[in-house]
């Protein structure tokens, strides 16, 4: 099986999203550099400096399947039924949106009901040795305290927010977690990519 992997794009203070769940200035380093590529469902072209261009090259290419949460799942209005990194998607949630699969019958999205454990099990079999990539918030949450994580990413960005309504991880039933020294630091413009080993 490949690597489980939280991953987030999060500000100094630790935030992925605003209080009304729009992002900000997290993502602005995806338009700053002179190498344009196309995302993988072609949905949109990201502009990278050469230094992020190759790490997102490397971690796009990894990919084999996302694990997200209902949240995200409705904010982002299910990606119109292909997400932009055109990967399989396993959402976490109580309730199957069956009107929006019935209407979505060609999207390679899973709805699991019995729990993170079991999504994350269901992702790493659609991604056999590739990446699962978990969302940040109460799904990489659990999925740390669960034991489940192999690495967490960060793409951190060089703004203070203030308050937000999601942190990457939100709120540990641990004192802390200390993870090891990050085994990728790749400095871009107005971003620096980290990969942190989950220590076992």
């Amino acid at each position: 099986m490949g690597k489980v992997v939280a991953q987030a794009i999060m500000s100094l203070d630790g935030y992925i999203a605003k209080q009304d769940n729009t992002i900000g200035r997290l993502f602005d380093w995806l338009q700053n550099g002179e190498i344009e590529i196309a995302t993988p469902a072609g949905d949109f072209n990201v502009h990278l400096t050469p230094p992020s261009a190759e790490h997102w090259r490397r971690w796009v290419s990894s990919l084999g399947a996302l694990v997200c949460g209902r949240t995200l799942f409705e904010v982002a209005e299910g990606w119109q039924g292909r997400h932009t990194l055109d990967v399989p998607v396993v959402v976490v949630t109580h309730r199957i949106p069956t009107d929006w699969v019935e209407a979505h019958p060609e999207a390679p999205f899973t709805f699991v009901t019995d729990g993170v454990a079991a999504a994350v099990a269901h992702a790493q079999t659609l991604a056999g040795d590739r990446v699962v990539a978990v969302t940040g918030g109460a799904i990489a949450r659990q999925c740390l305290e669960l034991g489940l994580l192999d690495e967490v990413a960060v793409d951190l960005v060089p703004v203070v927010m203030g308050e937000g309504n999601r942190p990457f991880f939100g709120n540990l039933s641990a004192d802390d977690v200390l993870l090891g020294n990050p085994s990728v630091c790749v400095q871009g413009d107005r971003v620096t990519h980290l990969v942190f080993p989950v220590v076992r």
